[in-house]
């Protein structure tokens, strides 16, 4: 959904948790893609053809080696035009892993050549990335300094975006933020509504509508280019999902002239834009911000086809296996978040309750679903009842049953 009619003055890119090895692996080259890609999709705006920044947004280390922060220089040095592209780089918990904070700070200042706390102007707006004290904490002393460099930002216009960029989400915002997020510049932030905020850490995926967050200034999540993780844990497998490995996702972010600001979630492994384009048209004014809570105000839910059908098979004594089609996502959405499977016995009581995601996460995401239901009883009767749930609490009004009955 890329929006060539839109005319930028400003184009970026935002990873984060890479999570580069020592040895060579797949993330490698899946971040030499996404820079490729991003050039590509510059080139191919008729309006605007540069690539002005990538951001990494923490964590493109696994363990913070020097072969890891070599290796992730290397890539930018063979794939970005250093001439047209800003590189702004902070790290984070996973480069403190090695040796500490210390030793990550000198890594990064050998090798990248930089301090990982940055302020950077490009094209007249402010870019402002800072890397925690320790884990993904942040004292006294990088509050004060986050205070000041976004007081200097602001004094350019307060009507134009500030974009920042901290590995850890704020917390209470965007979807991951739960498990991991930090509170210790909230109030700072708060200040300055025209803030764009970019987080990682918790690989949840930013095609999730609730990816992006506005209330007191702009929250998006930046993905992973590694394995996803999810923010719920009422799932059969806990918040690591099935084909986790399968994740490769950016942002891709224009502004134009008038400091209206184009956010698209870009999936690298396929090379496709999702269905989505966050659009923020006036930074500044939290009364026009599209992406609040207000969404959770809605009646809308998911809803099955009249033909959709419960498909059971492999029955034995004690197990069965539940296939069903995907249903149709609320209006205000373009996916499904997550099924709920209920198994009740004969006199309609509840002996087995299973949840799962719809695997929205991948571009290709596959149009039926299924589990397992075992530890049940032989020779008896059960029914089956799948539940479709959209992410704004509601659920399918009429669910899709079937019947079985165990040897």
């Amino acid at each position: 959904m890329y929006n060539t009619d839109f005319k930028p003055c400003l184009r970026f890119m935002v990873v984060s948790d890479i999570h580069i090895k020592d040895e060579h692996s797949v993330e490698r080259e899946r971040f030499e893609k996404a820079i490729r890609d991003a050039y590509a999709i510059a080139k191919s705006n008729k309006h605007y053809q540069k690539l002005d920044v990538i951001g990494m947004v923490g964590d493109f280390a696994t363990y913070g080696t020097p072969t890891q922060f070599k290796a992730a220089r290397d890539i930018v040095d063979a794939n970005v035009d250093l001439d047209e592209t800003t590189v702004i780089a902070s790290i984070a918990s996973h480069e403190f892993m090695n040796e500490g904070v210390e030793a990550a700070y000198k890594n990064f200042r050998e090798i990248f050549g930089g301090e990982p706390d940055t302020h950077a102007v490009v094209n007249g707006f402010h870019f402002v990335s800072i890397t925690p004290s320790k884990g993904c904490n942040y004292d006294d002393d990088k509050k004060e300094w986050m205070a000041k460099e976004l007081n200097e930002a602001a004094k350019d216009g307060r009507k134009k975006p500030i974009f920042v960029f901290q590995h850890p989400h704020n917390t209470g915002t965007v979807y991951g933020s739960t498990l991991w997020g930090e509170d210790d510049l909230i109030p700072i932030y708060m200040n300055y509504p025209q803030i764009i905020h970019f987080s990682g850490h918790s690989h949840a995926p930013i095609n999730d509508p609730r990816s992006i967050h506005q209330q007191h200034f702009t929250c998006l999540g930046t993905g992973t280019l590694s394995y996803f993780e999810l923010d719920e844990f009422d799932k059969i497998y806990s918040t690591i999902p099935t084909n986790k490995e399968q994740a490769a996702q950016m942002l891709i972010v224009e502004v134009d002239e008038e400091n209206r600001v184009r956010i698209y979630p870009y999936d690298v492994l396929t090379g496709n834009f999702f269905p989505y384009v966050w659009e923020i048209d006036t930074p500044s004014d939290p009364s026009t911000f599209k992406y609040t809570g207000e969404r959770y105000k809605t009646t809308a839910a998911p809803f099955f086809a009249e033909d959709a059908e419960v498909a059971i098979s492999a029955v034995t004594e004690n197990s069965f296996r539940v296939d069903f089609p995907q249903a149709n996502p609320a209006e205000c959405d373009k996916y499904v978040n997550s099924y709920d499977i209920i198994v009740k016995n004969a006199d309609s009581e509840i002996i087995r309750q299973l949840s799962i995601w719809s695997e929205y996460y991948f571009y290709d995401m596959p149009a039926t679903l299924g589990v397992d239901v075992s530890d049940l009883d032989s020779d008896s009767d059960y029914t089956v009842e799948i539940r479709a749930n959209s992410f704004w609490m509601t659920s399918s009004k009429e669910n899709i049953k079937a019947t079985v009955h165990t040897k």
